[in-house]
């Protein structure tokens, strides 16, 4: 516990002499730090900060959020993955709207019962908003922990985050507990890394960390065997007519659910297996133009994917015709099928 008491000390003063100027740094509104660490998780700080402007713009508060169609909430959120986030960031925006008035509940439980929230967010917006000792345990926070004390259960022992959660807000300093959370979330990204050698020479707790002290950071935090990702393949095809592609919705449940979609089938199809199928959907396909090999990695699944581009000379009720500019505009793709209109 006296590591966890020093922290503190040794981390304010370095957080306030080296954070990064985040656009979600600048205030402390609710629904912007809110919508920032929604954002974040799992997606990379440069790939955010683009959408985070493009989202505000159109969507400027909570209330915006709740009323905006859901089609046109998930077209701002496309190519930033992991779509049920912003499913659920849409109902707690009604929940606020419906139960609060609009106003961000300034209240832990309160927070944390919001759709889609959990320990993490909830902490990190109790926090850096409203000053409450809530600490926020994510993997850079456990990295940084576990490098710190040689901690031998392994990343995702469910007990750790909670045992964390618990001596953090033991150390809590009042006043600065937004400052607090948001260095281990610095120190994490920017030092303490996960891939790679650790920045230990620039780190505030080398003092006090038994793996730099014992030259074996790079050994933790402790995981396991890593599972090999489920791989599947898939026949995807651009049927143009015209100027418009068929599209159709997913279903609303699973992966990408509600999102749109090139039509597709399990399996790789050779071009001539590829244009009966195209004729069974009464697309009335002439030769495919060309074949082109894609992949895209899920966090479990991996999608190996022969993209077919077919002209065609009928639109069959099936499907969805969209222009190009549709596409841009109108219908959330997932970056697993707009890839193929590149």
């Amino acid at each position: 516990m006296e590591q966890f008491e020093k922290l503190p000390r040794l981390l304010l003063p370095w957080y306030e002499e080296h954070k990064r100027d985040l656009p979600w740094r600048r205030d402390k509104e609710p629904y912007h730090v809110w919508l920032s660490e929604v954002m974040l998780q799992q997606t990379r700080v440069e790939a955010v900060k683009g959408y985070y402007a493009r989202f505000l713009e159109a969507l400027p508060t909570v209330e915006a959020l709740a009323n905006v169609p859901e089609e046109q909430c998930r077209k701002l959120w496309e190519g930033l993955g992991y779509y049920t986030r912003v499913r659920n960031l849409q109902k707690a925006a009604r929940e606020i709207m419906e139960k609060y008035g609009g106003v961000f509940p300034r209240d832990y439980e309160k927070i944390r019962a919001l759709p889609g929230v959990g320990d993490y967010t909830a902490g990190a917006i109790g926090s850096i908003c409203f000053d409450f000792p809530t600490p926020a345990v994510d993997g850079n926070v456990v990295r940084v922990l576990s490098r710190l004390t040689r901690e031998e259960r392994v990343f995702n022992d469910p007990g750790l985050r909670r045992e964390y959660t618990k001596k953090l807000e033991a150390v809590y300093p009042r006043n600065a507990c937004g400052d607090f959370t948001q260095a281990l979330m610095e120190l994490g990204a920017t030092v303490c890394l996960p891939n790679g050698a650790p920045h230990c020479h620039n780190c505030p707790l080398q003092t006090i960390c038994r793996a730099s002290r014992d030259g074996v950071q790079e050994q933790y935090p402790v995981r396991n065997a890593k599972k090999a990702r489920r791989v599947e393949q898939y026949t995807v095809f651009l049927l143009r007519c015209g100027e418009k592609f068929a599209i159709l919705k997913r279903p609303s449940k699973g992966l990408l659910a509600d999102l749109w979609q090139f039509p597709n089938v399990r399996g790789h199809l050779t071009a001539q297996e590829a244009l009966r199928q195209a004729e069974t959907w009464g697309a009335k396909p002439l030769a495919p133009e060309k074949i082109l090999e894609e992949t895209h990695i899920f966090t479990h699944v991996e999608w190996r994917m022969l993209g077919v581009y077919i002209t065609c000379s009928s639109m069959p009720d099936g499907f969805t015709w969209a222009g190009e500019e549709d596409l841009e505009k109108i219908y959330a793709l997932p970056t697993a099928f707009r890839r193929f209109l590149k």
